[in-house]
């Protein structure tokens, strides 16, 4: 059975407006025990966002900011990264550690919970069931990821090119694969399965 997004996401998440100050969200984090809110979009077709521990430390404590003052969404990320809930965690892994980024709301046409690093090394199953992808499934995968990089970070940037070497790293991977199944004629293949059969012999004398 592959564990998914939805197997282990943390399903109570708490939000906050992006109107709301800084200090707000900080109360809430303190309250709830939590290192990121998910920031509230202001309609149906707005994008979700997040706040993190980081965004507050790095951009409003680092500056001396006031946060009383200063709104969520003057700091947040948005529209932030987000993990379909069907989506292996081998998958939700790759997206994290292409994307830099330490959790990810679980949406499906709403948010349904939250998922972390932390989700993956409690509640995962890959020390006791390593899953190495079919390389068709990774280049999907490493294509996908280089679209929410590059939609993320732009068309330019040096994470979208990165992204997209890896994908034709794998393309290539998987054409020399298909050469060499398609070289490997079916008595080499019978001899691989029964090397001690009569023709599959060699005799050097």
């Amino acid at each position: 059975m592959v564990i998914q997004a939805k197997d282990i996401m943390t399903r109570e998440v708490v939000t906050v407006e992006g109107s709301a100050t800084v200090a707000t969200a900080v109360g809430l984090m303190k309250e709830k025990g939590l290192r990121a809110l998910i920031v509230e979009p202001r309609n149906e077709n707005d994008p979700y966002g997040m706040v993190t521990e980081t965004d507050i430390v790095y951009k409003v404590a680092a500056y001396g900011h006031d946060p009383k003052k200063m709104r969520v969404y003057e700091i947040m990320t948005k529209p932030c990264i987000v993990v379909n809930p069907e989506l292996g965690i081998e998958y939700v892994s790759r997206l994290f550690a292409n994307t830099r980024i330490r959790r990810a709301p679980v949406i499906k046409e709403k948010l349904l919970g939250i998922i972390s690093i932390s989700d993956i090394l409690k509640k995962g199953d890959f020390i006791d069931k390593p899953k190495r992808l079919f390389i068709e499934d990774e280049i999907d995968a490493a294509r996908d990821d280089a679209r929410t990089i590059c939609a993320q970070k732009g068309a330019t940037s040096k994470e979208c090119a990165a992204a997209w070497d890896i994908v034709e790293e794998l393309q290539a991977a998987a054409a020399h694969q298909r050469v060499e199944k398609k070289e490997k004629n079916s008595l080499a293949t019978y001899c691989d399965e029964n090397p001690e059969a009569p023709e599959c012999r060699i005799d050097d004398n």
